[in-house]
């Protein structure tokens, strides 16, 4: 014998499939819907992680630590003396995959051709191992080989702009502490190549002890860089360095960085918005079906109801019939947005779109999407729980109809 919900479930599926053309188009829609949803998602999240990575891999790290007013005029007059030993103790902490110790200053480099405003940063090579981009960017020439190496890598663009090319010298300018001009002459053993021509443009290479030679520093460096396991949830490590060295100016990317920040943060409520903006153009569609449905089936309803159908087991019927048309759709539009992710899981080339508009807001050409499986939940959850929700208003209007009224009506 049939339980109440097992007859109403069947007639729901019957009824669903009564005009195949009708469910069919909003099937499409659903799956449609759906599809856009976790798409379009997994790009936006694929090209928020491209742009902080790359701000991250710009010498800017997941920390950094600076003297206090360097951030605000970051000149060679605001630079660190030694490292207390609480922050070389603290730089120990396991969640620190590395850290590296830099001479970073503005300069002016002057070729036999041109003269050009770039940042001078001072490094030591073995320390810039899987920490900033300039550890594998060289493709002509040399990488430096250490801090006491007195040659100078530029970028691909600067070389261009300069007019000049590997093994020619060119001229270093700068000030040191006394603000005197000091200027020295640099071989070109490297030339490094990126992504963003900015980066080509805005930095030059060399030993950091050369740099703090050339400068005068006496050992003084300008900021320490350091990555830790994820560019989330930083505040922890952030408090224990600061706590270690509370004189210096310790903070993390995305106060460095409060454009990226930003972002990152509204990430998740955009994706929200985006679910229910991409649901209200579909749930038109559902309640405009299921009215039809309903309009349609008047006189059957009024007779099903005079036989001694309940109001209650009409809308439970209504809204499995909504419940199917969703389910199925969510299935669809699941399996069609993992088949169209999975050909481009390696990278899809969008240069397409014109790279100096890429550039300008530091997305790679190359967009690796990112699906996660909350965004899928999500969006799945959204589907289901509004689309019940906007399947209540046809479900009460087929439970009000009049028997006699509904039978008689043409």
């Amino acid at each position: 014998m049939q339980t109440p919900l097992h007859m109403l479930t069947t007639v729901a599926w019957r009824n669903m499939w009564r005009n195949h053309r009708r469910t069919l188009i909003m099937l499409a829609a659903v799956s449609v819907g759906v599809w856009a949803m976790i798409w379009m998602t997994a790009l936006m999240r694929g090209m928020v992680d491209q742009m902080i990575r790359s701000s991250i891999q710009n010498l800017t790290g997941h920390i950094q630590i600076h003297a206090p007013a360097y951030r605000d005029d970051p000149s060679i007059v605001n630079s660190m003396q030694a490292l207390p030993p609480a922050l070389t103790d603290a730089l120990k902490d396991k969640r620190i995959r590395g850290w590296a110790s830099r001479v970073r200053v503005p300069a002016v480099i002057q070729s036999e051709r041109d003269s050009l405003g770039v940042t001078l940063v001072g490094i030591d090579p073995l320390q810039e191992k899987n920490l900033s981009f300039i550890d594998n960017a060289v493709t002509e020439g040399r990488m430096l080989t250490g801090v006491d190496d007195d040659g100078i890598v530029i970028g691909n663009r600067l070389a261009e702009l300069l007019e000049t090319r590997l093994g020619h010298r060119v001229v270093i300018i700068s000030q040191d502490p006394k603000n005197n001009i000091v200027d020295r002459g640099f071989r070109i053993v490297g030339i490094f190549s990126t992504e963003f021509e900015a980066t080509e443009k805005a930095y030059v290479f060399t030993g950091r002890k050369t740099a703090q030679d050339f400068l005068h520093m006496d050992g003084e460096s300008s900021e320490i860089s350091l990555i830790g396991a994820d560019y989330r949830g930083l505040e922890p490590l952030v408090k224990k360095l600061r706590k270690a060295a509370p004189k210096l100016d310790i903070v993390s990317w995305d106060k460095l960085d409060p454009y990226l920040g930003s972002m990152l943060k509204v990430m998740d409520a955009f994706v929200l918005i985006w679910f229910i903006v991409i649901f209200l153009a579909m749930s038109f569609g559902l309640v405009n079906t299921l009215l039809m449905a309903v309009f349609e089936r008047t006189r059957e309803i009024g007779l099903v109801q005079a036989l001694g159908m309940r109001p209650r087991h009409i809308i439970v019927q209504t809204l499995i019939e909504s419940l199917f048309m969703l389910g199925i759709g969510l299935v669809v539009g699941n399996l069609l947005a993992l088949l169209t992710l999975w050909p481009i899981r390696d990278g899809w080339d969008i240069s397409i779109l014109g790279t100096e508009g890429l550039e300008m807001f530091q997305i790679s050409r190359i967009l690796y999407p990112i699906l996660e499986l909350r965004d899928v939940v999500m969006s799945n959850a959204v589907v289901i729980v509004l689309g019940l929700l906007a399947s209540l208003y046809p479900a009460w209007r087929a439970s009000r109809f009049t028997p006699v009224q509904a039978i008689v009506r043409n």
